[in-house]
């Protein structure tokens, strides 16, 4: 990858005015500082890494397609992960149209959640003191519905408001805070547990 020096000086907005104009190496430097947060939050809502993987590379191809779409009204940080925000909500939809053609498959989803939730610090540049918590938190997100922990993700990551949310997981704003009332809840008691089982 050739990236110049006054590509990795330059601001979000000039590279993207660059990359507009055909300039790959600016693309790609967009591309190195947002990669983690991308994945991060295709990560904390699919709880796979394989599919994160998959879809965050899937908003990169999209994001270099729709870049004349991007009037920088937010940063292009916050566009690119609403871009994978979307993907991952249709991966789920179309996962529970799947789920909901079987009783019994319905049944192993829902006894097998600590399968889908590896235990991994999804941003190695992290700081290391900051690590534990993030396993934790990780852990405990794990363990939520997919509906729970999504409007967590979009509420509290994101911080999306209920109309946005509502919105974007095509729901009424009522189920929203209901749903994020469930699922802040959840998280206390998850996170408690895990403290009671160090302390042991």
């Amino acid at each position: 990858m050739t990236t110049d020096a006054s590509q990795s000086s330059a601001s979000d907005e000039q590279l993207v005015e660059k990359a507009r104009q055909g300039d790959m190496g600016a693309f790609e430097e967009l591309v190195a500082r947002h990669r983690d947060k991308i994945y991060a939050r295709a990560f904390s809502m699919m709880r796979n890494e394989d599919e994160a993987v998959d879809l965050s590379q899937e908003a990169w191809v999209k994001s270099w397609q729709r870049l004349n779409q991007f009037h920088g009204e937010s940063s292009f940080g916050t566009w690119v992960t609403r871009i994978v925000i979307n993907l991952c909500l249709d991966q789920l939809r179309k996962r529970k149209r799947q789920r909901t053609d079987s009783i019994e498959g319905m049944d192993e989803e829902a006894g097998g959640v600590e399968r889908l939730m590896p235990a991994v610090t999804v941003n190695p540049t992290e700081r290391l003191e900051r690590g534990e918590l993030r396993k934790k938190i990780d852990a405990a997100l794990g363990k939520l519905s997919e509906e729970h922990r999504t409007v967590l993700v979009l509420h509290e990551f994101e911080e999306m408001e209920y109309k946005e949310i509502a919105r974007t997981m095509d729901c009424s704003i009522g189920t929203v805070m209901s749903r994020l009332f469930y699922a802040r809840r959840k998280m206390a008691a998850l996170l408690a547990d895990l403290k009671n089982e160090e302390l042991r």
